[in-house]
């Protein structure tokens, strides 16, 4: 997914707990807790699941977060539906 650098400029303060409050937002379930790991199921339309590695107040790197919206399935318009992005 190829998004504006004005988006990756607004997501490069997403912490673990705000992509965390978005999933479950977005219908998201969450399903196995392991240590740092919390895992989120999403049953609606294909069964998909992705794995948060979970550290307060701690933000993403722009690789690793790209890659997890991409396995989310997010787009542009998700992302502003979330409050994730202006």
């Amino acid at each position: 997914m190829a998004f504006p650098k004005s988006v990756w400029d607004q997501l490069k303060n997403c912490t673990a707990g705000g992509l965390i409050r978005a999933l479950k937002a977005d219908g998201w379930q969450e399903d196995i807790t392991r240590g740092a790991t919390r895992a989120f199921l999403k049953s609606t339309g294909t069964k998909r699941r992705v794995v948060i590695h979970y550290h307060p107040q701690k933000t993403y790197g722009l690789g690793l977060l790209r890659k997890l919206i991409h396995d989310i399935g997010w787009s542009e318009d998700d992302l502003k539906r979330l409050k994730l992005i202006k």
